[in-house]
């Protein structure tokens, strides 16, 4: 069997090399250990590598090639989406509307332990719309204005969640807990504040860095959730309804710089265009593959229409402690950092 790869790069799309003619899944997993030192080669220069044309038809087809590329799995800590769980580690991409554009992140950013490597797999793909974008973390730190890198270089940001079976994912499924005392004990093991209101809902803060570095290549990425689950990153009309009901505090997701302040809606669309311009997409057929390198790479989800099956699993368990981060995490904001 023939171990070459041809790299396929070209502006607008992830790096990409299409899979020789296979029979089936197991022969999938064959090529695929042949080719795995050159694919994590790639990995580490492009942050993410789309497979096209693997013979992956079923859950089991790619649980079997997630083996060979991922060997070591990463559970889902700090549950924050609806997910559809098909067995041996493999989910749902997310379970969120169709029509609903999901944003530019990195898995987990808040968690002290969270995946190194994803992998996407395309079962079913939609008529219209639906890639998995992906965008280099490396170049969206080159895009951002470098007041807002100092102050997070400086200072990390902060997470506050409000969970609620009604607008959000309840405690329970968020912690995987059967009591509140477990709970707390977990937000006490990750530096997390908790509190728990009159009405038996949860209300989390947690202060984490938003600049790291790849334990392994070294590169200095952003890092981070602030855009991604900020108010302003919200539709309007969504959140002027959010902010109606519930009130800042009470929102679902909201985020802060690290000493608490809330960033501005020039703040967040400076974000979001850093990630816009670095962000490439492949349109999904049936049988490929993303793999994605979690720090170096951030992902996200266009809206589409049709249906639309992509799972991905999660693996290769990285500490925040080992990337090198610019601020200590903490469970409450930091002090005041002044600028200018």
């Amino acid at each position: 069997m023939s171990t070459g790869l041809n790299w396929q790069t070209e502006p607008g799309a992830p790096a990409t090399v299409r899979a020789p003619e296979l029979t089936d899944a197991a022969e999938a997993r064959a090529w695929l250990a042949a080719v795995h030192g050159e694919l994590r080669a790639g990995l580490h220069t492009h942050g993410a590598v789309y497979v096209r044309g693997l013979p992956v038809h079923s859950v089991a087809d790619f649980a079997l090639v997630r083996d060979e590329l991922i060997p070591s799995r990463t559970p889902y800590r700090e549950k924050a989406t609806p997910r559809s769980d098909y067995g041996a580690d493999v989910f749902s991409s997310t379970d969120l509307p169709a029509a609903q554009r999901i944003r530019m992140h990195n898995e987990n950013s808040y968690t002290l332990t969270f995946p190194g490597l994803l992998l996407f797999g395309c079962l079913t793909a939609p008529d219209h719309g639906g890639a998995t974008a992906v965008a280099d973390c490396r170049e969206v730190l080159r895009n951002i204005p470098e007041e807002l890198v100092a102050r997070m270089r400086a200072g990390g940001w902060t997470l506050n969640r409000s969970y609620s079976e009604h607008l959000s994912i309840d405690w329970r499924t968020a912690f995987a807990a059967g009591s509140g005392r477990a709970v707390e004990r977990y937000c006490e093991e990750h530096l997390i504040s908790c509190a728990w209101q009159a009405d038996g809902t949860l209300r989390t803060t947690q202060l984490r860095p938003g600049i790291i570095r790849h334990p392994r290549t070294g590169d200095e990425v952003w890092f981070n959730h602030l855009a991604f689950w900020n108010a302003f990153s919200l539709d309007e009309d969504v959140r002027e309804t959010l902010l109606s009901e519930c009130g800042p505090a009470a929102l679902p997701f909201n985020t802060g710089f690290g000493d608490g302040a809330p960033p501005t809606a020039e703040d967040i669309d400076a974000l979001n265009h850093a990630y816009d311009k670095a962000t490439v997409r492949r349109t999904w057929r049936p049988g490929d593959l993303l793999l994605v390198d979690n720090i170096l790479a951030a992902h996200g989800r266009d809206a589409f229409r049709g249906d639309r099956k992509i799972v991905v699993a999660m693996g290769e368990p990285v500490e925040l402690a080992d990337c090198c981060p610019t601020v200590a995490p903490s469970p409450t904001p930091g002090p005041v950092i002044h600028h200018g």
